[in-house]
């Protein structure tokens, strides 16, 4: 073992299990323990980060006496070095998934023509000059390897990739990032001039016949051994790893197909050789077993290749269309089958096979075809957007722009087929409460939505109207039908009423266990008890162990002496707890006033549980009526009674946390902040960590907006949030003197532990009190992320501090995490409020998730403008907006939609608008944004740009844009003012649908 291993061993053996990583140079101390090494279930390092390792080493660059760089020098430890990175790769059998995935193009190209070099393959000579079938095999193997390998690596740089960002500490990160940048444009550059090249040696593959060899640890000794022997008809040529030709022609037909399919893109015509080559490489995968080859093939991508093929060349597979979705679908679409395509999105509700992206692409396309005077289409186009809108809801997202546009003006026949839809995407044989739940909040939701009250009657007639909605919800509904029209006189139905099972002589004592598990009815329930007494004297508490009574309260209920009444107090406080959880209060009342006349008689402490459940019962009944919309002040006897249990001082009584928790709740909730700031008693707030909380809470809200000197309650508030989200270090002296970390633990000095906190603010739905709180962990993630550039947004953000006394202590994950859970949990109350929008968009800007961005910054807009058809207020839409907007688009490629946006600006950004209308490979729908430009500049920028490159069609677009009479310059403004925000109301509202 060497100095650095054994020191490092010292440090880390307080923890045995963790063994220390083997560094690099041990592996030229040993040449044994490489292989050892890789053998092992979990090397560390991974065989990937030590093919990088031994790459770095061997090319580091030397110095001389005279402090010059001079290359790395050619001697036995660099080639040794090289020639153990060659021996991890081919203890990875040459897999190119593995290593294209682990590796940079700069290494994985360093490695490759180190496996040309030792597997003898001419220098100075192009590949496609050499005569694969005359060459030994592992050096034909070794030149298909690279070539395979230049190919993908094409393929694969055609795609949109994340830029990454270097670390905030990483101060020569930035150069070095870029020295990698331009290192691997200049190997992308010499591949992509040698493509045909490489093209044409696999072509030529495919026509050998013969096995090939390719090398591995034993064969790469043998030449280490002896480097002077030839690579020709020696062993260690032919006792590598045998590759099959059939394998071999499959992975290549695979790759061919890869980049034809790529080149496809600017000559259609090359999708047919795409198309063969995966036809190929689709029908040797089937008949071959792969799991002792390296030639790996992505299974779901090969299907992905050949459907799109085939749909791009017009071909079809009747006998295989018939057994994919896909494949259906393309047909339905082909053969113009429209009636069949509804059917098919219908039955996908419920087997929920088809990604929404998907099913919303194939709505647009039949769109674009509508907007092109294809006027058939309509209500194709209506009843798909009906399907989409049914599945969105299932999945619990939100319409798209389209069905809300369609229900402004619904035809009956529309809602008739709207229902038709939602009973049919309802899953008889496994409907789960959830997915009723969703359906029954979409139908609310048409109700509301609908004007016409005759259609709103006919969906509150429909039977899904009266099967999944509630009681209170039907009449809510009903009740706002009623005032809309006085001619209609609809009622809701009553519940129907618990069903008794009776008692009879006859029955046995399992029966009455079974009729004591089923029934509600506290007498009943009494009245088996009694039976089952006189047949048995046991603990019948214990029949069913689903009945759950709290820990704090068990005690005590078991210690009653009478064995009939403690099992009746035990059954009837468990199976109201169960009503409650299902939110049938009805019964959880009944059970629990039963409860409550039953202990009163005998114990004074019991009485008061049973109060303090009641009361907990009787606010979620308040809170559940006023989620599902009942937005009624609650009773003043149950503030009253609120308000007496947080004041509450018995001594020796259980009480649940809970309790006192949903108590804070309901008042934040209800907006009694005034009882929270001047009335709760100082002692509860100091014994009570959710009063504490809901208090200094309150006073933050009740101090909005505020002068400065009224922000001290929002300080405590900030330092109580802070003392929650942070961590305490554990340290350790280790035999030498120094301190080691051993790890970070959640701070206990918090006045709540960080989850019941988030549980805590999950329970809040007031407005104005999730808005501070997602204010205040605003504030604290710019802090922590120390991002000024990229910041969240939020209301009342300059209330909080501004910098942090000890930000080391702050989990930053946590932080985050929380951020994102409230901004979700807050938007699934209310997903129209523009400001969480506006949030929600930011955190994903900052996570570079630019799509999901967009889509919230564009519903921020929607909801403040009523789907874009007011303009957008300058306060959800400012500047900072704008230009965020703007980088999503780009680094999405969208650069035309780029152009657009920069007009929306206070001061038009031409050069980033000049600069994207520049880029000529664009994502978006190019010259079909042209019409809603309305700056002549930009315009005029666009013939010029077309007209250079020759391009006449688009130039044509271009003219006809700049063209149109309301945009000259010699109009008044009010003219100009309004060509703009027509163009503007139509660009947003085409962006939603691309978005949404």
């Amino acid at each position: 073992m060497s100095a650095e291993a054994a020191d490092r061993e010292a440090v880390t053996g307080s923890r045995p299990c963790t063994p220390p990583q083997t560094s690099w140079f041990e592996f030229l101390l040993d040449p044994s323990l490489l292989e050892q090494h890789l053998q092992g279930p979990h090397p560390d390092p991974s065989p990937v980060q030590l093919i990088i390792q031994f790459l770095e080493q061997a090319s580091k660059p030397s110095v001389n006496e005279q402090n010059q760089v001079q290359p790395p020098v050619d001697n036995r430890r660099n080639r040794t070095l090289k020639l153990m990175a060659l021996k991890v790769a081919a203890h990875l059998r040459w897999d190119l998934n593995i290593l294209e995935k682990g590796l940079t193009i700069p290494v994985l190209n360093m490695l490759l023509n180190e496996l040309l070099c030792v597997s003898r393959v001419p220098p100075g000579v192009k590949h496609v000059d050499l005569d694969l079938s005359t060459l030994p095999p592992t050096t034909a193997m070794a030149v298909l390897i690279y070539n395979r390998w230049a190919i993908r690596t094409i393929v694969l740089s055609s795609f949109p990739e994340k830029q990454t960002k270097p670390g905030p500490h990483q101060l020569n990160m930035m150069n070095l990032v870029q020295q990698e940048k331009e290192l691997t444009e200049n190997i992308l550059s010499v591949l992509r001039e040698q493509a045909t090249d490489s093209i044409m040696v696999l072509e030529r593959a495919l026509n050998i016949k013969k096995d090939f060899y390719v090398h591995t640890l034993r064969t790469l000794d043998m030449l280490a051994a002896d480097p002077s022997t030839a690579n020709g008809e020696t062993e260690s040529s032919t006792a590598g790893l045998h590759i099959s030709a059939d394998h071999l022609h499959c992975q290549v037909h695979y790759d061919l197909g890869g980049i034809y399919f790529q080149q496809g893109c600017s000559e259609t015509l090359v999708y047919e050789k795409a198309r063969e080559h995966f036809r190929m490489a689709r029908e040797l995968f089937t008949k071959m077993d792969f799991s002792a080859t390296l030639c790996c093939l992505d299974e779901q991508r090969l299907a992905g290749y050949w459907s799109a093929c085939r749909t791009l060349t017009g071909t079809s597979d009747p006998n295989e269309s018939q057994h994919t979705p896909y494949g259906q679908i393309s047909g339905f679409m082909r053969n113009q089958n429209y009636g069949a395509l509804i059917e098919a999105f219908i039955r996908d509700n419920v087997a929920l096979s088809l990604p929404n992206s998907f099913r919303h692409s194939i709505q647009l396309e039949l769109l674009h075809k509508l907007q092109q005077g294809d006027r058939a289409l309509e209500e194709v186009c209506h009843k798909l957007c009906v399907c989409n809108a049914v599945r969105d809801a299932l999945e619990g997202g939100v319409p798209c722009v389209s069905f809300h546009q369609l229900l402004l003006k619904p035809s009956k026949n529309t809602i008739s087929f709207l229902l038709e839809v939602c009973t049919r995407s309802l899953d008889k044989e496994h409907l789960s409460e959830t997915s009723k739940r969703k359906m029954a909040l979409f139908i609310k939701t048409v109700c509301d939505r609908l004007e016409d009250v005759s259609l709103a009657f006919m969906v509150s007639s429909h039977k899904l109207f009266n099967e999944l909605l509630q009681d209170e919800e039907k009449k809510i509904l009903i009740e706002q039908m009623r005032k809309s029209s006085a001619t209609v006189n609809l009622s809701a139905k009553p519940l129907p009423s618990f069903y008794d099972i009776p008692v009879s002589a006859s029955v046995n004592i399992s029966q009455l266990e079974q009729q004591l598990i089923l029934s509600l009815d506290a007498r009943h329930i009494r009245q088996i008890l009694i039976e089952l007494h006189g047949m048995a004297e046991r603990p019948f508490w214990r029949v069913n162990s689903k009945w759950e009574v709290p820990v704090d309260y068990v005690n005590v209920i078991l210690a009653i002496k009478d064995n009939l009444t403690r099992d009746l107090v035990y059954i009837l406080m468990a199976k109201g707890l169960h009503c409650i959880s299902i939110k049938d209060f009805l019964h959880a009342r009944q059970l629990f006033t039963a409860c409550l006349e039953l202990v009163t008689e005998f114990s004074p402490k019991l009485r008061q549980v049973m109060l303090n459940e009641l009361l907990l019962m009787e606010v979620r009944a308040h809170e559940a009526s006023a989620v599902e919309g009942n937005m009624e002040r609650p009773p003043s006897d149950l503030v009253s009674r609120v308000r007496g249990y947080l004041e509450m001082r018995i001594h020796d009584l259980p009480l649940r946390q809970i309790v006192g928790e949903e108590c804070v709740v309901f008042m934040l909730n209800w907006r009694e902040n005034e009882y929270l700031t001047l009335q709760v008693p100082q002692s509860l707030v100091n014994n009570n960590p959710y009063i504490k909380l809901g208090q200094l809470i309150a006073s933050t809200c009740k101090e909005l907006p505020g002068p400065k000197e009224s922000r001290r309650t929002a300080k405590e508030l900030w330092e109580a949030v802070v003392q929650i989200c942070s961590v305490s270090s554990q340290h350790k002296r280790t035999s030498e003197g120094r301190v080691s970390l051993l790890k970070q633990r959640e701070s206990s000095l918090g006045i709540l532990p960080r989850s019941k906190f988030m549980t805590f603010m999950k329970k809040l739905r007031e407005p104005l009190v999730l808005t501070t709180l997602i204010s205040l962990f605003v504030r604290l993630h710019s802090i922590v992320r120390d991002d000024i550039v990229n910041e969240v947004t939020a209301e009342h953000i300059s209330i909080w501090p501004s910098s942090l006394a000890n930000l080391q202590s702050v989990d930053v994950e946590a932080v985050v995490v929380t951020l994102k859970e409230l901004v979700n949990y807050a938007l699934s109350l209310n997903p129209n409020n523009q400001s969480w929008l506006c949030t929600q968009a930011d955190i994903y800007f900052v996570t570079n998730q630019y799509s999901a961005a967009m889509h919230y910054y564009l519903q921020a807009g929607t909801v403040c403008s009523d789907y874009f058809t007011k303009p957008v207020p300058p306060d959800v839409y400012t500047d900072q907006v704008l230009k965020r907007m703007i980088k999503c688009c780009s680094l999405l490629n969208c650069h035309t939609q780029v152009a657009v946006l920069c007009q929306f600006l206070r001061d038009v950004d031409y050069m980033t608008a000049f600069k994207a209308l520049q880029e000529q490979n664009s994502h978006d729908s190019m010259d079909s944004f042209y019409d809603y430009i309305w700056d002549v500049t930009i315009l005029e920028y666009l013939t010029y740009i077309h007209q250079k490159r020759g391009e006449g069609d688009k130039r044509q677009v271009a003219i006809k844009a700049i063209g149109q009479t309301e945009l000259n310059s010699s109009n008044p403004e009010e003219v100009l003012q309004l060509a703009a925000q027509k163009r503007k109301k139509k660009f947003l509202q085409t962006m939603a649908k691309l978005y949404f």
